[in-house]
This record gives structure tokens, sequence and C-alpha cells, in this order.
């Protein structure tokens, strides 16, 4: 038996998400993200093929780098219209045992004090099926929807979601102790003050005294992941993250991320294996080979350039459409995410000329990140990129809505089973403890969190329950 595959579906609450243009595929039902049956479907659906989460992107602005113009990307829906990733959660919880939910929410335009709220009611209400995937926006369009004059600068955005998770950690690890609500009819405290204290938080982003509002969830800390692959990227993850999202357009610049990330971890003192590390997957699956070529070239008719392009612009803050085509794209350091231009720059085979990146962007599959064929060759393509780079598992993306994941689900995860490598069913408890095995509910001890479950850390308690006889009022 080999090493288990870890299977993401990769979506968003949009209208579309990376599969651009095909929403104009007729049997594409995209278009019903705003309803809670659509989600409800899709959630039992990756119960049923025994995915470990469902994996919800968001961005907090609208891409309007490519031509200096947000039109394009709305005139081809990516990713908006947009809605709330975190609150579609419930109800897809309720319907399923095991799912689990990773939710995007930015350090940059949230603050941690509502979010630590936000995300324990998640946790209680999962029953420790969450986890959060932390990203610190790239969008110059949503700086200036929260106020700001120009983005954060890239490095800077890390240096206030490192304090960022040092409030949370605080409000999640340290506020409560585990047994601080007592129901004590007899002396009247539903919760011991004595148990919860405040944190005192004065930083250079934060001010927060706290306590925290909640009482601890099943996790305490939801599983973290994180998606960013630029060298402070990087450290930020090896520093924090439980499961990383990594890209690469070769077995090599993958395997370069995964072991980069786990080496910086071991050196954190942490457990490079405690990490699980997640690349990106799109399968077109059919019976034959035939088939699934024909879905393939039906899929890239309706294709849309502009709208690839856009993201591209986005996300990296590169607008190639202002570029020399002929002239050879060179890395450059922007305020965006790094992650992509990385691909086709330093990590690229070759030197690409901009009309060779513009058209390998523009094009299905000109990333290298479509793959298909049969079950038989889907399976042998994702065994193979295991082996090869060492990642833990996939996040799933899909071109129509259900039916690839369907597809998916009813064809190659049967062939993934009947080699060993996937799940037969699902191990009990939180996602964590499905991910790192029975009894770790909560985070590990060499995690950078644990130092804040430490009550010497924090002033003494809110006040003392043995003065009040009474009722305790505000």
């Amino acid at each position: 038996m080999g090493k288990q595959i870890l299977m993401n579906a990769f979506d968003m609450n949009c209208a579309m998400h990376n599969s651009h243009g095909l929403w104009k595929h007729p049997d594409n039902q995209r278009h019903r993200y705003k309803d809670l049956e659509y989600w409800v479907d899709i959630a039992q659906l990756l119960e049923r093929g025994k995915f470990d989460a469902l994996f919800l992107a968001d961005v907090a602005g609208i891409y309007d780098v490519y031509r200096q113009s947000g039109a394009p990307a709305i005139r081809d829906g990516v990713q908006v219209p947009l809605n709330d990733p975190a609150l579609i959660v419930p109800a897809m919880a309720l319907v399923t045992k095991h799912l689990s939910f990773a939710v995007t929410v930015t350090t940059t335009y949230e603050h941690p004090y509502a979010h630590a709220r936000r995300f324990s009611t998640l946790d209680h209400l999962t029953q420790g099926r969450l986890a959060w995937n932390i990203v610190t926006s790239y969008l110059p369009n949503a700086a200036k929807n929260y106020g700001l004059d120009e983005m954060i600068k890239h490095d800077e955005r890390y240096e206030l979601a490192d304090e960022f998770l040092q409030v949370v950690y605080k409000l999640w690890e340290g506020s409560w102790d585990e047994d601080a609500v007592v129901r004590d009819v007899d002396r009247n405290i539903y919760t011991d003050p004595n148990k919860v204290r405040k944190i005192h938080h004065a930083g250079t982003y934060f001010k927060v005294p706290g306590p925290h509002l909640s009482e601890p969830s099943p996790q305490r800390t939801p599983v973290i992941y994180q998606a960013g692959s630029s060298e402070r990227g990087r450290a930020f993850a090896a520093k924090h993250a439980e499961c990383v999202f990594v890209g690469g357009q070769t077995p090599e610049a993958l395997r370069f991320y995964v072991e980069d990330m786990r080496n910086q971890a071991e050196k954190l003192g942490r457990d490079p294996q405690s990490i699980k590390m997640f690349t990106g997957l799109n399968v077109i699956v059919a019976e034959t080979k035939e088939e699934a070529q024909l879905k393939f070239e039906q899929y890239a008719s309706l294709w849309s350039r502009e709208a690839a392009l856009a993201q591209f612009a986005g996300s990296s803050g590169y607008d190639l459409s202002a570029y020399d085509p002929d002239s050879y794209l060179e890395y450059k350091n922007t305020n965006h995410g790094q992650t992509r231009a990385a691909q086709f720059t330093t990590f690229a085979p070759k030197k690409l000329t901009v009309k060779e990146v513009m058209d390998r962007i523009g094009t299905l599959g000109g990333q290298g990140w479509v793959f298909a064929g049969t079950p038989q060759e889907v399976a042998d393509h994702m065994q193979e990129k295991m082996e090869l780079t060492g990642i833990d598992g996939f996040n799933l993306a899909h071109l129509i809505t259900p039916g690839s994941l369907r597809e998916f689900i009813d064809l190659v995860v049967p062939e993934l089973q009947r080699r060993g490598i996937y799940k037969l069913d699902y191990e009990e408890g939180t996602l964590r403890e499905k991910l790192f095995g029975q009894g770790n509910k909560r985070l590990p001890d060499h995690h950078p969190a644990a130092q804040y479950r430490n009550k010497d850390a924090y002033p003494t308690p809110i006040f003392n329950a043995d003065q009040f006889t009474g009722d305790i009022h505000p």
C-alpha cells in the first residue's frame, strides 16, 4: 500500500473561479452559486467521494490591473460576482459528517478580534471540521476599498500577518481555560471568571486587550492553511502552516518548494512532516482517451483568453498587454502575489517571451495544470507527481460544476482505492485528527501557538468569582 493521497476540492463562492469562460458550457451550474442547495449538493457529493475538505478561496477586490481596467474581469466573471465563503459553511456542515472546510480570510483587511470569534463559531458548528486559509491579499482595488491609497508592501503584509496570528493564538489558545464554562447552578456561575483572562496585546498593528468572546472550540485554533510561495511566504508557512498549497511549472520546482518549507520548519523546531503539502490538479476524465480528448477540445473552445490574462495580471502585477510581446519576460518584485510570475520566469525550464507566456495563460492546458485521460491515466499522473515531488495531496479544481467533480469521484476515486492509495472511509475526529492522527485535536507543542497556552504569560484573571454570591452584572 502506497502513501495515502489527501484530496481537497478547490472552489470559490462566485460565478467563476479559475475555469475562465466555461460558464458558457450548457452543463455548467456555476450560476447557482447563490443558492444554498447548490452548496449542500456539492458537500454531499464530496463526502461521497471521501474528500478531506472543500477549500474555499476568496479575494477582497476586483481584478483591474489588466489593461488598467476592471471591465475585462467583470465582463468575463473573473471571481466576480462573489459572495462570502464563510457563510455557506454551516449549511454544508449540517448535511455532512466528515467533510471539512478550509475558508480563506485575509489578514490584511480583517481584524483579529472579530476573526477569532467568527472562526471559533465555525469550529463549534462544524464540530472541529474547520481550517483557515491565510492570505495577505494582492489586489490594488481591495486596498482602495479598505481606505488605503495603495497596497501595503508585499513583505510588510507578512509582518502584519505575523502579528495578526499572535493575537488570534492568544485569544484561541490562552484566553480561556478548557474548563472555564462550569454551569454551576448552586453558585449561580455559568463561566468561572478565574479561568478567563485578558491577553493585553499591544503591538505595531493591533491593540487587543481581550478576553476572547467564545469558549474553547473543538480545535481551539483551526487547522492553518497557507498558499504563498514567495521567499517571505515560504518563511511564513514554515513557521505557522499545517497545510500548504504550493505550485510549480515542473516537478523540480514543486519539489524545491516542498523541501525548502520543510527544511525551514525543522530549523524553527517544528516536525517537518507535520506540514501537509498540496498542489493544484485539474483533470478531464472519461472511460476512453478519445472521449477525454473530445471533452478537452470542447472546453478549450470556450476558454477565455482575456479572462485568464486579467486574473494573471491582478494576481501577479504583470499587465502583459503593456509589454513587448517579443521580449523575454523577466522576474520582478511586485506588491502583488509573486508565485505565478515565478512559475514563468525563475522556475521555468527555459526563458519565455511575453507572447509565449500570454499564449500559455490564454489557452486551456497551456500552463500544464489540466490533464485529460482515462481513470487509469489520471491515477498514474497523480501517483507520479506524488513520487517526484514529495507532496501529500491535491487541491482539485474543476472545469464544469458539478460534472467534473462527479466524474472524478465516479471514475478516478475507485481506481485510486483499488491501488490502495486513497481512503476507503474516513477517520473519526476533527480535521486535525483526520490529517495527523487520533489524539491530535489541538496544535502540537512544537507549533509557535503553543507558547500562548502558558497561563503565566497573562495577567491575573478578570476577577475572582468567589467575591460574588448573587448575580454578576457587567
